[in-house]
C-alpha cells in the first residue's frame, strides 16, 4: 500500500512539474533573432434589399488590409496597405449608383543604432495614398528618432501550439526545455528562407525535418504530419511584445486638395503585450500635425485591440478606435469606433466572421431638424456577417 501511495505521489508530482513548466513557458521567451510575418486579407460584404420600394438598393463594402514586417537585430521594416471600396445604391427612382474608395499605403524603416538592444534608432517613412474625387494623390516623407523595440513572438506561438499537439496525441513525451522551445521557434521563424531554397511545393518536408531535429529527433512520422498540420492548416495569430516610441518631421509633398508642399510632424508610439499564450493586447497611436499659414490641423489616431484565443479555429477581436481632427478653419472632429468580433476559421485561408459594433461621432453641430446633413448627434450601432479571404 505504501509503495503504491509513494507511486502514485511520484506521478502526480511529474504532471504537476509538467504542467507548471508548461504554464512557465509565454511569448516573452523568445530570443529573436531574424524573423518574418506576412498578414493579408480580403473582406468582403454585400447587403441586397427590394419590395416595397422603387428600385432595389444594394451596398457593396470590399476592403484589402496587408502587412509585412521583417525583423534582425539591427533593423525592422514594416509595409502597410490598408484599401477599401464601397458600392451602393438608394431605394428611391432617382438614387444613383454611388462608388467610393480610399487607400493608403506605407513603408516604414527602423535602423538601430546599437544592435540587439532596445535601444535609439532612427527612421523613414514614405505613404502614399488616393480617394475618390481627389485632385492630386497624397504623398507624405518623414524621417526622425526612435526609442525601443517590438518583437515578434509569432514563431514563438507557433512553437507552443505545435509541442502541446504533440504531447497531446502522446507523441511528445517528457518535459520540453525553454531551450527546445527556442531551437523549434527559430526554426519555425525561417519558414521564407526554406521556401525560397527549396520552392513553395517541397519547403514543407525540410521545414518539418529541422523542427523534427531541434526537438532532439523526436519526431516520428505520425509527430511531422501533426506538426505539419499545425503549422499549415491552422490559423495562430500574430503575437508581439514590446513598446516604442518615435518622433519625426518631414514634408506633405502632394495633398488630395491639390495644395501645394507643406511641412509636417509626427509622434507616434506602440505597445504589445501578450497577456497569456491566447491573448494578445496591442495599442498604437499616432498624431500628425501639417503647418500652413492660417491653416494648420492635426489628426490624431489610436488603435487597441484585445484578440483572445478561444479555440485553435476560433477567435474573438475586440478594438476600440478613436480619432481625432482638428484645424484652425473647421470644428474638431472626434469618432469612437467599438467593435466585437467573433471569427471562425473555416480552413486557414477563409474565416466566416460575426461582428457587432458601436460609433460615436462628436463634432459641435447639433441637428436641428431641418436639414439631413449632419444627423449624427446619436450612437451608430451596426451588425453584419462577413466573409474574409487570408492571401497570406
Amino acid at each position: 500500500m505504501k509503495s503504491t501511495i509513494t507511486a502514485v505521489s511520484a506521478a502526480v508530482g511529474m504532471l504537476v512539474s509538467s504542467v507548471t513548466l508548461a504554464e512557465q513557458i509565454s511569448m516573452f521567451d523568445y530570443d529573436e533573432a531574424t524573423s518574418a510575418y506576412e498578414d493579408a486579407y480580403l473582406d468582403a460584404q454585400f447587403d441586397l434589399r427590394d419590395g416595397n420600394q422603387d428600385q432595389a438598393s444594394y451596398n457593396a463594402i470590399a476592403s484589402a488590409n496587408y502587412d509585412r514586417v521583417f525583423s534582425s537585430a539591427n533593423r525592422n521594416t514594416r509595409i502597410e496597405f490598408v484599401g477599401d471600396i464601397n458600392i451602393s445604391q438608394g431605394p428611391n427612382s432617382n438614387d444613383e449608383r454611388k462608388e467610393n474608395y480610399q487607400a493608403l499605403a506605407a513603408l516604414t524603416n527602423d535602423m538601430y543604432f546599437s544592435p540587439k538592444k532596445n535601444d535609439f534608432f532612427w527612421y523613414g517613412k514614405a505613404e502614399v495614398g488616393a480617394q475618390t474625387d481627389m485632385k492630386d494623390p497624397f504623398t507624405k516623407l518623414t524621417a526622425g528618432l526612435g526609442y525601443g523595440r517590438v518583437i515578434n513572438a509569432t514563431p514563438m506561438a507557433k512553437a507552443i501550439r505545435v509541442i502541446q499537439s504533440l504531447q497531446e496525441h502522446g507523441l511528445l513525451g517528457g518535459n520540453v526545455s525553454r531551450e527546445t522551445y527556442q531551437n523549434v521557434a527559430q526554426v519555425i521563424s525561417r519558414e521564407a528562407a526554406y521556401r525560397s531554397r527549396y520552392g513553395s511545393a517541397d519547403y514543407a518536408e525540410y521545414w518539418v525535418e529541422d523542427i523534427g531535429r531541434a526537438l532532439d529527433n523526436q519526431l516520428s512520422a505520425r509527430g511531422a504530419v501533426s506538426s505539419y498540420d499545425v503549422l499549415i492548416n491552422e490559423r495562430i495569430s500574430t503575437r508581439k511584445y514590446g513598446w516604442l516610441v518615435r518622433a519625426g518631421g518631414g514634408a506633405v509633398i502632394t495633398n488630395y486638395d491639390g495644395s501645394e508642399t507643406k511641412p509636417a510632424l509626427e509622434v507616434g508610439a506602440e505597445y504589445h503585450y501578450p497577456i497569456n499564450n491566447q491573448t494578445q493586447f496591442s495599442n498604437e497611436a499616432i498624431l500628425t500635425a501639417i503647418l500652413d499659414d492660417g491653416n494648420n490641423g492635426f489628426n490624431a489616431t489610436n488603435t487597441m485591440s484585445l484578440t483572445y484565443e478561444l479555440r485553435d479555429n476560433i477567435d474573438w477581436e475586440n478594438a476600440w478606435l478613436l480619432t481625432y481632427a482638428a484645424s484652425d478653419k473647421t470644428e474638431d472632429l472626434m469618432t469612437n469606433s467599438l467593435r466585437s468580433t467573433f471569427r471562425y476559421y473555416v480552413s486557414n485561408s477563409i474565416s466566416v466572421s460575426v461582428t457587432g459594433g458601436l460609433s460615436k461621432t462628436e463634432d459641435n453641430i447639433d441637428y436641428d431638424g431641418t436639414t439631413n446633413t449632419n444627423r449624427n448627434d446619436d450612437i451608430d450601432t451596426t451588425f453584419h456577417v462577413g466573409l474574409t479571404y487570408r492571401l497570406k
